[in-house]
């Protein structure tokens, strides 16, 4: 009596090898979609953003949420600075006692990672290191204040459009806004919202 089963008869060598080709092109190719257009992290390079990001934590930021809603105040994002950040070019001449109000025309290649304080069309100030916009003080106790007397800028400056002025959390170790201007919208690569590496640091920001 003859049994309706099949024997599967292995499939030769050359076609298993094609198979996992196909599987690796498609999982590298589905990785580089993710990073272009989705998630991609980052490691954190300096210690701008301590006590909150410390030098060597991986994070991971969305690059989509800013399609759907506006950053806001507090978000952490990453994103390019303008041209000249690095020596703490203000985009205008402007008197030592106020933050940069407008940062040189075009963006530089590298990333930075801050904190935005102020939206388009906020009026800030910074005394000693903290943030005051619209006329109050932000709640910034999970920062890292500057010494006495070193971080002051009380000289008031409005947001322009389309702009998001940034801080590092380590208000004394920080080249951001303050020196080299708010940053156009069109500059932010995404938000940083969670963390996973060290593992005892794993966590939603």
């Amino acid at each position: 009596m003859t049994s309706g089963t099949r024997k599967l008869v292995p499939r030769r060598g050359h076609h298993s090898l094609l198979e996992l080709v196909v599987i690796v092109v498609v999982a590298i190719g589905l990785a580089l979609l993710i990073q272009a257009f989705l998630i991609k992290p980052y490691r954190i390079p300096s210690e701008s953003m301590e006590p909150t990001l410390d030098v060597g934590q991986r994070v991971l930021v969305s690059r989509f949420n800013y399609h759907f809603s506006s950053p806001d105040r507090g978000d952490i994002v990453v994103f390019h600075p303008p041209r000249g950040a690095d020596s703490n070019t203000c985009g205008v001449q402007k008197p030592d006692d106020e933050p940069c109000p407008q940062p040189t025309p075009e963006r530089a290649g590298v990333n930075f990672i801050k904190r935005i304080v102020a939206v388009p069309g906020d009026r800030l100030s910074i005394q000693d290191g903290h943030a005051i916009v619209n006329g109050k003080r932000q709640n910034d106790d999970f920062t890292r204040p500057c010494a006495p007397g070193t971080c002051n800028f009380p000289r008031t400056i409005k947001i322009p459009p389309g702009h998001f002025f940034m801080m590092g959390d380590n208000r004394g170790a920080s080249d951001d806004s303050r020196f080299w201007g708010p940053v156009p919208q069109k500059w932010i690569i995404g938000q940083a919202f969670f963390t996973y590496w060290p593992i005892k640091r794993i966590g939603i920001l």
